[in-house]
């Protein structure tokens, strides 16, 4: 029997870059067919080439063994495939029938919606794939968890048997992921195929039957999790050994560096988001915040940097208070921030990565002589620093915007932790970076906390969370729901503090 799904010798070419060099990949019926890569690999590419985003150079697509130009998604939906974003495409004051029947309206008597047969239809898949949704719930209702499932649905009410996942994990609490893979194994077990692209080794070992990997947009090779292990996968993926586990000492705390008391912040409607939360982090040890994202850590970082007005409560850094300082002067408090969203708080993306590299120091010595930048010395230290953090750029007077995702984090990660700092908010630092990234990363944190910077350490991802932080506080709708020792910490505990169950922590 042919394989469902076919790509034979695919290849794109972007000016000064093969994204895809003739790769073969194949994917069974009723299987889970993981793909894993660097940043830069060609994961990305060549799946928006399988969704009709992109049109190959070369090769042949060929599905249930029949050839087929794929030239929109439009069209890669007609032919049965489907594909579920890291950012999920929903209307949140819409129900869940209209979000599943959005761009595929159902007429009754010619000018009504038929919301009732579509949620007749929404209620039969659900219960066939055991996908546990409400079909006249509102998605702003729902948590991330069902909106996935939602997503999911999306592309079975449109008869899709071919599935793409991308990093269909990143936002879910570890309950959340063990009901997706619930949900997985249904679709598999019913004939459903699917690719799914993720970051987490652990997880593809988990839920995978086969695993191809990429390295610079060849097939590094395809295994199965019986025959290879994590430490492999990432050896495969980066063309060395890889450590994936944090070697850090315990912390030293020393004096009070961040102190937040009875924080309360509003969002951008004005509604409440941070509701009186209160912590302590100490010079020498890493303070990880725990939590689905959307509960109140992105406007936490963004009053604590001064990118956002505190409604009430005190915040101070070594002594000094800060509740009304503006980002500059709080980077002159000796801080350094990592931000959630690179592009729209970490960098300039018209401007060149030397120019992205100084933007916080652009008018100190030695990049400033009086009022004048000392270019020299800016394009020196930029060249260092490309080759320091493994920055992949053509120059580093490519613009930021032309820089991959993963590159562009790397360009504020090197940016930050190449000055002197006391306290380091890190928010997501190691979003959208592969596994020997993640590691150099993670190796420098660690680093900072043993020099004595405090560091406070935001991330969704619970293995980050845990392996590094010597202290763990989970927000849970704009609270803090506990703050535990790390050695008291496992991710199931984790998990239900971030549904908002309280938990023994002892």
């Amino acid at each position: 029997m042919p394989p469902i799904l076919e790509l034979d010798g695919i290849t794109k070419r972007f000016p000064g870059v093969l994204a895809n060099d003739h790769i073969h990949f194949t994917l069974e019926q009723g299987e889970v067919h993981a793909l894993l890569g660097e940043n830069g690999a060609g994961k990305t590419t060549l799946m928006n080439i399988l969704y009709g985003l992109y049109h190959p150079d070369e090769g042949t697509i060929i599905v249930r063994g029949k050839p087929v130009k794929i030239d929109s998604p439009s069209t890669a939906i007609r032919l049965g495939i489907g594909m579920v974003h890291q950012h999920f495409m929903l209307v949140p004051v819409f129900t869940v029938t209209e979000n599943v029947m959005l761009g595929e309206e159902t007429l009754t008597r010619g000018i009504f919606l038929d919301r009732a047969s579509v949620a007749a239809r929404i209620r039969d898949i659900s219960a066939q794939y055991g996908l546990q949704v409400d079909p006249d719930a509102y998605i702003k209702d729902l948590s991330v968890g069902a909106q996935q499932r939602v997503e999911i649905l999306k592309i079975l009410y449109r008869r899709a048997d071919i599935l793409i996942l991308d990093e269909p994990t990143a936002v879910l609490t570890p309950q959340e992921v063990e009901e997706l893979f619930k949900v997985i194994r249904s679709l598999v077990a019913r004939g459903v195929s699917i690719i799914f692209i993720s970051h987490k080794l652990k997880e593809v070992m988990a839920i995978a039957d086969r695993i191809t990997v990429l390295r610079d947009g060849h097939v590094v090779g395809t295994t199965r999790p019986a025959e290879t292990s994590p430490a492999a996968l990432a050896r495969m993926m980066v063309g060395r050994e890889v450590i994936l586990t944090v070697d850090k000492k315990p912390a030293q705390p020393g004096d009070v560096v961040l102190d937040v008391q009875d924080l309360h912040v509003l969002d951008d409607r004005q509604q409440p988001k941070v509701n009186g939360v209160s912590f302590q982090v100490r010079a020498g040890e890493i303070l990880g915040i725990a939590g689905v994202q959307g509960n109140g850590q992105t406007e936490l970082v963004e009053a604590l940097t001064g990118l956002r007005a505190i409604a009430s409560g005190r915040v101070t850094i070594l002594g000094n208070e800060t509740t009304r300082a503006t980002p500059r002067q709080i980077l002159q408090n000796g801080v350094a921030h990592i931000p959630e969203d690179r592009q729209r708080d970490g960098l300039v993306l018209t401007f060149p990565v030397a120019d992205n590299l100084v933007l916080n120091t652009y008018y100190l010595p030695p990049f400033a002589r009086g009022i004048q930048m000392d270019e020299r010395t800016i394009f020196a230290s930029a060249t260092q620093r490309v080759q320091q953090f493994d920055i992949r750029t053509p120059s580093i007077f490519t613009l930021a915007s032309s820089l991959s995702g993963g590159n562009q984090q790397k360009v504020i990660v090197a940016r930050e932790f190449t000055r002197p700092v006391k306290l380091l908010i890190a928010s997501q630092p190691t979003r959208g970076l592969d596994v020997g990234s993640i590691e150099y990363i993670h190796q420098r944190i660690v680093e900072m906390r043993d020099q004595g910077c405090a560091v406070l350490l935001v991330s969704p991802e619970l293995d980050e969370i845990l392996s590094l932080s010597d202290r763990i506080a989970v927000m849970y709708h704009g609270k803090i729901m506990d703050i535990l020792p790390a050695t008291q910490a496992t991710p199931e505990k984790l998990g239900l503090l971030m549904a908002g169950v309280h938990v023994e922590t002892a």
